[in-house]
């Protein structure tokens, strides 16, 4: 059972942590549903339906528990990209945060999109312009490989389709500021994020989300060398810690990837 192992894991943090007790129930509830299934889920006061119940747990551990999106400002309306919003937990915690907040949420796969759109309908969220496209370096649009849940991307291994795309440096360079910027668009910030290292000086916080695809260039060090130059101060996590990196070179059997880190960063 998830729940009791992720228990037996992290048992004072979990305990101590109302979001984290939350966390077990639903571990409990839909930790071990079949995968790739539509679920309608619940949590606090929403509801919600996603194609896949296990995944999305996990997205609930990295959002309300680890709280990696959290973030201070004075600003009454903070604007908020939200790009790579996938089912709608990030929006919905932002909009917990800051009420006001004025949100772009990206979501490149129409599938998921639709949840999104659904999900923010069902819980009153009505003030989030959602834009069904990719975000990207040009506007002509991107290959991309459909995915089951929140896996889709440029380098996906399913049938690729050429879906719109939107290019993500226009968008931030029409905003004077930036309060948040979040960037969860598996692989491509490789390419986008250099894109728009001119506009940068504009986002105050900014959360990368970072992979490297098996086969392709891991590319870490140009990230990293765009958020230095913006001026940033950052820091690194990973939810891999493997153990035996030299021996174990991919994380739980992943095939697709063998690199993923949470990349933060923020100006002082």
């Amino acid at each position: 059972m998830l729940a009791f192992r992720y228990l037996l894991k992290h048992p004072f943090h979990i305990l101590r942590n109302p979001a984290g007790r939350e966390l077990l129930g639903l571990f409990w509830r839909y930790g071990d549903r079949p995968r790739y299934q539509p679920t309608k889920v619940k949590f606090g006061r929403y509801q919600l339906e996603v194609p896949d119940a296990f995944s999305w747990t996990w997205q609930y551990e990295e959002i309300y528990v680890e709280a990696f999106y959290k973030f201070n400002t004075s600003a009454s309306a903070p604007v908020i990209y939200d790009c790579g919003a996938n089912v709608g937990m990030s929006v919905i915690y932002f909009k917990e945060l800051y009420p006001q907040a004025r949100i772009k949420a990206y979501e490149a796969e129409s599938v998921i999109a639709n949840y999104l759109t659904q999900n923010l309908k069902t819980n009153g969220i009505n003030d989030v312009e959602i834009v069904q496209k990719a975000v990207w370096k040009d506007n002509a649009g991107v290959w991309f490989g459909e995915g089951q849940a929140d896996d889709a991307s440029i380098y996906g291994q399913g049938t690729k389709k050429l879906i719109p795309s939107v290019r993500l440096r226009d968008e931030l360079a029409a905003e004077t500021h930036v309060d948040f910027l979040k960037i969860d668009i598996e692989g491509a910030e490789i390419d986008v994020l250099p894109d728009c290292a001119d506009v940068l000086d504009r986002v105050q916080h900014l959360f990368v989300e970072f992979h490297a695809y098996i086969g392709q260039p891991q590319a870490l060090a140009k990230v990293i060398e765009v958020i230095e130059k913006a001026g940033f101060r950052y820091y690194i996590d990973t939810n891999q810690h493997r153990k035996a990196p030299f021996v174990n070179h991919r994380y739980r059997n992943n095939d697709v990837m063998d690199l993923q880190l949470n990349i933060s960063a923020w100006r002082v």
